[in-house]
């Protein structure tokens, strides 16, 4: 289902789910409302069945107010045109070889596929999300290339790659409300034509336009890890995953998003065509759908401020109803917010919350309240936000930690703690100690 648009068109969303999914989205709206975003669409994406409801989605980002930039490739178009022309091309170092021949069938290929997306950004039916859209789309010769000439002593011929953008002139476009459309040829200063690969094409025009945010759409719902789909991942995370991939089409996809990261794209996705409604689920919703590339480990560690409360509540009430954390009031919460420290995400939302109280004994501090979204786990979020827990704690001049845990002991375990009894914590501790839940002890020495 689509996030928004199509939600209107389903008689069985209830009044009260689309208002919750209205205000869920509307902070996301607002953070992204006159941002530029570069979306690369995979040839693959556009021979789907579900390829309108992407080019809905598309459509309602930008009637949101997000400047929208679409970068097409056509591979398969191009694979089935050669095929049918019966020219053979062959690649070396992932790239294709292209001659004079297989040039005029790559341009057939490309164009066709540019005239599919487009006339799918033209519908206009009554009774579909695209009504009333009026969107405009906007191409030209935005791409100057250059041939890619000869490599290793291969002659690539007609592949090229990007050697300007014209930035000034798609920024005029985007001012003017439309959607611009950029596909994988580039023309040279002599007229000549030169196939280009449309992830790095894509991230040239990301990296030109100082765009927020690159997304890439491909088969993968983002980067998998051992069969897990990795939520968030750092630059250097990326370079590990670049050294020991084999897949091709991989190589391409995360050498594109690591070249935007390191020449200022602040944030690249990775999300799947296969997943209806994935490109609004990554950008609109906390969750998100991909895999949400940064430089760094993107995430902020701060102390929590009362503008944080309603983020943990809904981090921890989870946990508290699975009684691995004890139940905390929003007054309570509002109450002893300052004692918190929260792990922001890169898109705004709480991922993670510890706090550190004082005892009776001001050697010793204890921690409390630690918890992880379960979206993120794996990910080392626990053991940095637990590591500036420690360094607060220092800073206090306390000399050890304790924390009472029902299901987290070995977390404790490998960060240092040791068991303990109830008797060795703090007076004002002991007299507060649940018997019922018979939570575990623990010290550390900091």
């Amino acid at each position: 289902m689509n996030l928004l648009a199509a939600v209107a068109y389903n008689p069985a969303m209830k009044d009260k789910n689309y208002v919750k999914l209205l205000r869920q989205a509307s902070p996301y709206i607002h953070a992204h409302r006159g941002k530029t975003f570069v979306i690369a669409i995979s040839g693959d994406a556009v021979l789907q069945s579900n390829f309108h409801s992407m080019v809905h989605d598309i459509a309602l980002l930008q009637s949101l107010g997000m400047r929208t930039v679409v970068v097409h490739g056509a591979r398969p178009q191009i694979n089935k045109r050669l095929a049918l022309s019966g020219i053979e091309t062959s690649f070396e170092q992932h790239l294709r070889i292209t001659g004079s021949e297989a040039m005029l069938c790559i341009k057939e290929a490309v164009g066709s596929t540019r005239l599919a997306i487009e006339s799918q950004l033209s519908m206009g039916l009554p009774n579909s999300p695209m009504h009333g859209a009026r969107i405009r789309v906007i191409g030209g010769n935005f791409v100057t290339a250059k041939p890619l000439g000869v490599r290793d002593g291969v002659d690539f011929q007609r592949t090229g790659e990007v050697r300007r953008i014209d930035s000034q002139a798609i920024k005029r476009q985007l001012d003017d409300n439309s959607i611009v459309l950029i596909s994988p040829i580039g023309f040279s200063a002599t007229g000549e034509s030169f196939n280009l690969n449309y992830e790095d094409l894509a991230a040239q025009v990301a990296i030109t336009l100082k765009a927020e945010k690159l997304i890439l759409v491909s088969d993968s719902p983002g980067v998998m890890n051992k069969g897990s789909l990795l939520r968030t991942l750092s630059l250097p995370q990326l370079a590990e995953l670049l050294e020991t991939s084999k897949d091709v089409q991989q190589i391409s996809l995360l050498g594109a998003a690591a070249h935007a990261c390191q020449l200022g794209v602040e944030r690249v996705h990775l999300v799947s065509y296969q997943q209806d409604g994935a490109l609004l689920s990554e950008l609109l919703t906390r969750d998100g759908s991909g895999t949400l590339i940064s430089k760094d480990y993107g995430e902020i560690i701060r102390a929590a401020t009362i503008e944080d409360v309603g983020g943990i509540l809904e981090l921890i009430t989870p946990l508290e109803d699975q009684s691995v954390l004890v139940k905390r009031s929003r007054e309570l919460l509002e109450a002893e917010i300052a004692r918190f420290t929260v792990v922001v995400h890169p898109e705004g939302f709480i991922v993670g919350c510890a706090a550190l109280y004082p005892t009776a004994d001001k050697q010793i501090g204890e921690v409390a309240c630690v918890a992880t979204h379960t979206d993120f786990n794996g990910q080392g979020i626990g053991s940095r936000l637990f590591d500036q827990i420690e360094f607060q704690a220092r800073l206090q001049r306390r000399s050890s930690l304790c924390v009472m845990t029902t299901q987290a002991a070995h977390w404790f375990l490998e960060k240092g703690f040791v068991r303990a009894e109830v008797t060795d914590l703090p007076a004002n501790k002991q007299s507060m100690y649940n018997y019922q839940r018979n939570a575990g002890v623990f010290y550390k020495a900091i």
